[in-house]
């Protein structure tokens, strides 16, 4: 669900937060009731309260890495609140150390602010509703803050310290791989967490509560580490390599002839061309391979192309990163790849990059 946008940046909710949010709501009553009696049928309000200034304080912690991202020249697509927190998409990594660490820091140090703040502010407040909400905000983003700032991915600590490797030893994949490694071990620890705070006899309730937050754990640090293999792949990734060498072909030259050309050539690709030799389309792989051989002798070339729009053009000079953001800007099984005069030099298909980061 859309929230609208902050600061420009688009806010959106996951249905799962109205879940946590009822459960906070519920789970938070008997406290209310201890600590404010005479609220009686309110007391769901006041938690339901607590339960959205929570968030809203969440909300803040994101607006403050997208903000900080933003100032760095980052783009952000965007902010999702979800049941264990919230996310801010940057569509691309910080290209240095420092940059990184600036950006993981701003949500932390928002989170700590809040919470003294709140603090702060609670001490002079005497009614009792007031005091209750600024108490538990302020304790509830200091926890926030300081468990965000554990060295383990993916965590904001877990961008710090990969930050730290990485401008200590300049590998920034080794970086990743460290700070992956720390949020599984941390996963394992806050599995343990409700059994050995309890010695041994926990509730159900923060059992399901600790293997819910160490699977967000470990599946963030696992991706992560998947992550940094395929980016540790990204100067290998080599355009002369995997493109596929093609044949210029007229569009109304015949399927079955066009494949003829292409196999006595030893290409493996077909770039479609007006009278001038200029190319205008790409003969789709999945197209050919849906033809029947029966009908390719009658079918035109033309028929089974996808015109060539300048999003489908890269130059062979490309490489790593930049050649997968320029794949995620215009998606598309193949692109018409040009050397540095403009001349046609052949057609990259993304099944052939999917291969090369899988064996690189």
């Amino acid at each position: 669900m859309s929230l609208g946008k902050v600061a420009g940046v688009p806010v959106h909710v996951s249905p799962s937060w109205f879940v946590i949010a009822a459960v906070i709501t519920v789970w938070f009553a008997p406290l209310v009731r201890r600590e404010l009696p005479d609220l009686e049928a309110a007391t769901y309000l006041v938690t339901f309260a607590f339960a959205v200034l929570l968030y809203g304080s969440v909300l803040l912690h994101e607006v403050s890495h997208a903000l900080t991202a933003r100032g760095f020249g980052l783009p952000v697509r965007g902010i999702t609140l979800h049941f264990l927190g919230g996310y801010t998409e940057i569509e691309r990594e910080s290209p240095t150390p420092g940059r990184d660490l600036a950006v993981s820091a701003a949500g932390p140090t928002v989170s700590l602010a809040v919470g003294g703040l709140a603090m702060l502010v609670s001490i002079p407040v005497e009614q009792g509703v007031a005091e209750f909400l600024l108490f538990e905000l302020a304790a509830a983003n200091l926890i926030v803050g300081v468990f965000n700032l554990l060295p383990a991915l993916p965590l904001d600590g877990g961008h710090m310290l990969r930050a730290a490797v990485w401008r200590i030893t300049g590998d920034e994949n080794r970086g990743t791989v460290v700070a992956a490694r720390a949020g599984q071990v941390l996963a394992g620890l806050v599995l343990l967490a409700p059994f050995v705070l309890s010695g041994g006899r926990p509730t159900i309730i923060g059992v399901v509560w600790s293997a819910l937050v160490a699977m967000v754990l470990w599946n963030g640090a696992s991706q992560a580490l998947a992550v940094g293999r395929v980016r540790s792949r990204l100067p290998r990734l080599d355009l002369q390599r995997i493109t596929r060498r093609a044949a210029p072909v007229a569009p109304d030259v015949p399927l079955a002839e066009a494949l003829r050309q292409a196999s006595a050539a030893g290409v493996r690709a077909l770039v479609v061309v007006d009278s001038a030799g200029r190319p205008t389309g790409l003969v789709s792989e999945a197209s050919v391979t849906a033809t029947p051989e029966d009908r390719r002798p009658w079918v035109p070339v033309g028929q089974v192309s996808r015109s060539l729009d300048a999003g489908l053009v890269l130059p062979l000079n490309l490489t790593g990163e930049e050649l997968l953001h320029r794949i995620r800007s215009a998606p598309a099984s193949e692109y018409l790849v040009v050397d540095q005069d403009g001349k046609i030099y052949g057609v990259l298909a993304t099944s052939d990059v999917d291969a090369a980061l899988a064996t690189a």
